[in-house]
């Protein structure tokens, strides 16, 4: 039986984890459109697909409409981390939301599902723990980190509206701390951030004193999540926690870094910045039993790839 090449364009597809998903669906047989303007985006994260006759990059802003013939979306489209989205917090916000409506406005032409590729940060500083779908969040709406947490939750709104109003098969995914090789290495996101200095042998800087936790999710493991969400057959809207539910401290972390890179670099603690989480860990039950996804890869074993990208990209 011929297999069907189905046609998937993902926005902000020449990012992090746009690029990962890119690779797995090719692989996988479809045909795949990126759509990127390039502000976090990177061509190198796409360069050896190029050449490829079932990939095609379109630079575009996902705040403007696009005009493609697709199968599926993925809207990846919007930068991630405090660095890049508070760079430009107006665009941030018009990337979710704008971003939000276009997307959803050419799946319902289209009537083809749509994934939005939501965050832990709609939680905010969580008041419960672990964060289950079901908790609304405690986010500050008029922060510095707000024109993110918000926008986000803005396109949730919309990606519901449109589900309810339109019947729109959608899927809303909130993603947890995500890490891997094409990390952006100045994204001040705290993976990338200890791996880049501990290999230049700077001294591993902690903001608030270390015992603030996070959960790492090595990206292969994201992308197997995102794709079993938007194929499963029961058309489930979520929202679906993904993450690995293992548990760190920024402290572990740091020196899970230092004796991994085999570097000489110190510790030094710095004021924690307004409005960032004291924890952060998913509760993954849901996506569990719809799609039987758990993580595979330990935070060992992945920050050992991610460490291994940034010594020969980086500092090779």
């Amino acid at each position: 039986m011929r297999h069907y090449r189905k046609r998937v364009l993902i926005t902000g597809g020449a990012g992090f984890i746009g690029s990962h998903l890119a690779d797995r669906l090719i692989g996988a047989g479809h045909h795949v459109i990126c759509a990127d303007n390039f502000f976090t985006g990177a061509r190198e994260n796409i360069a050896h697909l190029l050449g490829n006759p079932f990939f095609e990059v379109l630079r575009h802003d996902v705040t403007f409409p696009l005009y493609v013939e697709v199968d599926e979306i993925y809207n990846l489209a919007c930068p991630a981390s405090p660095v890049h989205y508070q760079f430009d917090p107006v665009q941030t916000t018009k990337t979710s939301v704008a971003g939000a409506i276009n997307m959803l406005g050419l799946a319902k032409r289209l009537r083809v599902p749509v994934l939005q590729a939501s965050t832990s940060e709609v939680y905010g500083d969580p008041q419960i723990h672990p964060q289950t779908e079901e908790y609304w969040g405690n986010v500050n709406p008029i922060g510095p980190r707000a024109c993110y947490d918000e926008g986000k939750r803005c396109a949730e709104t919309l990606f519901f509206d449109y589900h309810r109003q339109h019947r729109v098969p959608i899927r809303v995914a909130r993603i947890f701390n995500t890490y891997g090789p094409r990390m952006h290495p100045n994204d001040g996101r705290v993976v990338s951030n200890f791996i880049v200095q501990a290999l230049a042998g700077e001294p591993i800087t902690i903001y608030g004193d270390g015992s603030q936790t996070r959960s790492f999710c090595y990206v292969d493991d994201l992308v197997e999540g995102l794709i079993r969400f938007m194929e499963q057959p029961a058309n489930e809207p979520g929202p679906l926690n993904i993450g690995n539910p293992a548990e760190f401290t920024i402290r572990e972390l740091a020196e899970m870094t230092v004796r991994m890179t085999g570097s000489a670099s110190s510790i030094e603690y710095r004021t924690l910045p307004q409005d960032d989480p004291k924890q952060r860990q998913p509760d993954i039950a849901r996506m569990r039993a719809l799609t039987g996804w758990a993580p595979t890869v330990p935070l060992e074993e992945g920050l050992a790839r991610t460490i291994a990208h940034f010594r020969t990209r980086h500092f090779a």
